[in-house]
């Protein structure tokens, strides 16, 4: 909600969760490419990309999250 008490449209309803918004590309030749606009939308489908896998493996989550040095290794004997 804004300081006016209006509430924000774009933004949606904190009860009800927006509906997944669709990203459509046509193509229009421009020299040069307007990399601008080509990095935004390589972003968004990453971003959504991203989103939908980790709202598919919620574990693996935990596990991106962990530093590296946390993880104990086993020590392998090398033919020396």
């Amino acid at each position: 909600m804004s300081k006016t008490g209006r509430p924000n449209q774009r933004r949606g309803t904190r009860g009800n969760p927006r509906p997944a918004r669709r990203i459509t590309v046509r193509a229009v030749r421009r020299d040069p490419p307007d990399l601008r606009k080509l990095s935004r939308a390589v972003i968004a489908i990453a971003m959504a990309e991203a989103e939908s896998e980790a709202a598919s493996n919620p574990e693996s989550d935990a596990a991106a999250t962990e530093p590296s040095g946390s993880k104990q290794r086993e020590e392998v004997d090398h033919d020396d």
